[in-house]
């Protein structure tokens, strides 16, 4: 194996991550300048991400499968081009829907391109230490909010929301697409490895029954939960720290705490879970961020925000990589970028409620306290299926 250029690969992925998932989140730092700007409602501004996490759930499933028939580097090539196009058109929206359509659609399609495809290239560049691994290229969605999101808000302070979503998209072409053209294949042994190993380790499988399997249905319907559990938290964390009494750029660093935090989440979680196996740590994890999103209807505070940021932030951002794990563990590698693609395309299903939900909730009670209440107990419930997780991956894979 290549002990060097594996490293390229994470770098790359890490670095595709924080510049597609940055411009994406960044529609909450957008919010409320758009919102008095135009006079469009949160409800309808919301729903764009809503678009843009169903449309993700399409190209998830297309784009993993499109990675193992045609290569990692193609795919996230397209989803280069095709991010900052639509980045520049969504910041040219003259009504509500011609921005919902085109910053959610378009968006949602592109940043699907890379997440899970690159999170697949990592596994088959590690034998050893794939948790670690795949939390280092999951890193870039916790950098972020660190990044993107204190760079639109500055953008949009010095000019306006259309100069700021414009420029993320010309710094979205000028970052990704010399990133792509960094990504190679497995060596070859270790791609040769991976393709027997589906058929050695689980009878030879197919993709339907793989997708079939109890093993899936699990996976699926835990990381659907899960996301539907923090996505409305994440979206309107912004918002609700703002109705509280908090300053915009204030709000906007609880955000980014939550994005440092996430980034030692997922160093951590993957530690832990080479260490201890991905199903224990991961039931853990949603254990507390349950907790967590409950919690904060009980805070007001800039301080208390920032202690709920730390904790919440590394348990969202820690438990996503342990599912792409689980997807190795059970199916092999070759077919990883298929079935993680269906995977995610369930959990950005599961992501499209939040947004929708908290702009609905705020709309019509002028407050956000329902949303944590029922994020957290939507949190307890991916808890409850993740205790379903099969003890001894790949040993006795049927369809369900």
């Amino acid at each position: 194996m290549d002990d060097s250029y594996r490293w390229v690969i994470i770098g790359a992925g890490a670095l595709m991550g924080c510049v597609a998932m940055g411009a994406m989140f960044s529609l909450a730092v957008f919010l409320d300048p758009m919102s008095a700007a135009t006079g469009w409602s949160r409800t309808g501004i919301s729903s764009a991400m809503t678009v843009n996490f169903l449309a993700m759930a399409l190209g998830n499933f297309g784009w993993g499968a499109a990675s193992d028939r045609f290569g990692t580097r193609i795919v996230v090539l397209i989803g280069a081009v095709l991010l900052g196009l639509a980045l520049v058109l969504a910041s040219r929206a003259q009504s509500q829907l011609e921005f919902q359509l085109t910053y959610g659609i378009l968006v949602g399609l592109s940043a699907s391109a890379f997440f899970a495809p690159m999170i697949a290239a990592a596994t088959g560049w590690f034998d050893k230490n794939r948790s670690l691994a795949v939390s280092l290229v999951s890193v870039g969605m916790g950098v972020a909010p660190m990044t993107i999101s204190p760079f639109a808000r500055w953008l949009i302070s010095t000019y306006d929301w259309r100069t700021a979503m414009l420029a993320i998209g010309l710094t979205a072409w000028a970052l990704l697409i010399p990133a792509a053209l960094l990504v190679r294949r497995p060596p070859a042994p270790v791609a040769a490895d991976a393709a027997s190993g589906l058929a050695a380790g689980a009878h030879g499988v197919s993709v339907g029954t793989a997708l079939r399997s109890p093993q899936f249905l699990v996976l699926g319907l835990t990381f659907l939960a899960c996301c539907a559990a923090h996505s409305g938290p994440i979206f309107h964390m912004i918002s609700y720290a703002m109705v509280c009494g908090v300053a915009p750029m204030a709000a906007v660093s609880i955000y980014s705490v939550e994005g440092l935090a996430g980034l030692g989440g997922r160093v951590l979680f993957g530690v832990l879970g080479d260490r201890f196996g991905a199903k224990p740590v991961l039931i853990a994890g949603l254990l507390v961020q349950a907790l967590a999103i409950g919690a904060y209807t009980a805070v007001n505070q800039l301080e208390e925000f920032y202690v709920l940021a730390v904790i919440f932030g590394a348990t969202y951002g820690g438990v996503m990589p342990l599912y792409a794990v689980l997807a190795r563990d059970y199916f092999g590698q070759a077919v990883m970028g298929t079935v993680f693609g269906a995977a995610t395309m369930l959990s950005s299903i599961g992501m499209a409620f939040g947004p929708l939900a908290g702009g609905w909730v705020f709309d019509a009670f002028g407050a956000y306290g329902w949303l944590f209440i029922g994020s957290s107990a939507v949190g307890f419930g991916a808890l409850a299926v993740a205790f379903a997780f099969p003890a001894q991956p790949r040993e006795q894979l049927r369809p369900a």
